[in-house]
């Protein structure tokens, strides 16, 4: 039933949402590639070009202003909801990436676009860890939100990412990492310390607290002082 419903509403976004945005008639097979290829790049850094070079394949005709405009359509009426870059103040002249990263406001978007259900899921890691990433980072901004806070995404040319940065008013922040397998939590945390110290604390805090959320598992503080959450404990 849920499956029907989310595929319904997938049909409306291709061939009347989008109308709704603007009131441009478009190419439905066009929105639907544009739809699946963002899907594809979902938790990335993805540009207008590399998008637009997978639509390519199907339709020569078309460019990087028209994936924009359909972007740009699809974010007014809420199907896409990109996470921002965050630029801190940092010890080394590193610079810092300023593309959002690419996120739907449902992650059952992207799942419906890339045609994976939850049985092909459990076989396809490498599918599932940003559809896992994706409704983390809902939450988080859920949350932040109501402290009126925004969360944001790091990654500088040194190639250092960090999933999710939680800013507040008054200049406090976290960092956090989402790790789908346990294995992974070692590597998030290094990422988390890497940013840590690179930060220039004579010009902003030192971060609140970092953390890895995880699928399941304990929470618990790691000897580093990293936190480890499950993603059940966003609920709490």
């Amino acid at each position: 039933m849920k499956q029907r419903q989310i595929a319904a509403y997938c049909q409306s976004i291709i061939h009347t949402e989008i109308a709704a945005a603007d009131g441009v008639r478009r190419d439905c097979d066009k929105v639907e590639q544009v739809l699946r290829s963002y899907a594809r790049h979902l938790s990335t850094q993805a540009s207008i070009k590399t998008i637009s070079s997978d639509v390519a394949h199907f339709f020569a005709e078309v460019n990087r202003k028209t994936v924009a405009e359909y972007l740009d359509a699809m974010r007014s009426i809420f199907v896409i909801d990109e996470l921002s870059a965050w630029s801190p103040a940092l010890r080394f002249k590193t610079a810092v990436a300023s593309s959002p990263c690419r996120h739907f406001v449902d992650p059952a978007i992207a799942a419906y676009f890339l045609d994976a259900n939850a049985e092909d899921l459990i076989y396809d890691m490498e599918t599932f860890g940003p559809l896992f990433e994706s409704p983390v980072i809902r939450d988080l901004r859920v949350y932040t939100g109501s402290l009126d806070g925004r969360v944001h995404h790091y990654r500088d040319h040194s190639g250092l990412e960090v999933d999710a940065i939680l800013h507040l008013p008054g200049g406090q922040w976290a960092a956090i990492e989402v790790k789908l397998g346990n294995r992974a939590v070692d590597y998030g945390a290094s990422n988390l310390l890497k940013l840590s110290q690179k930060i220039d604390t004579d010009l902003m805090n030192a971060p609140s607290f970092l953390a890895v959320i995880t699928a399941n598992g304990y929470a618990y503080r790691r000897q580093d002082g990293v936190c480890v959450i499950p993603i059940g404990c966003l609920r709490e």
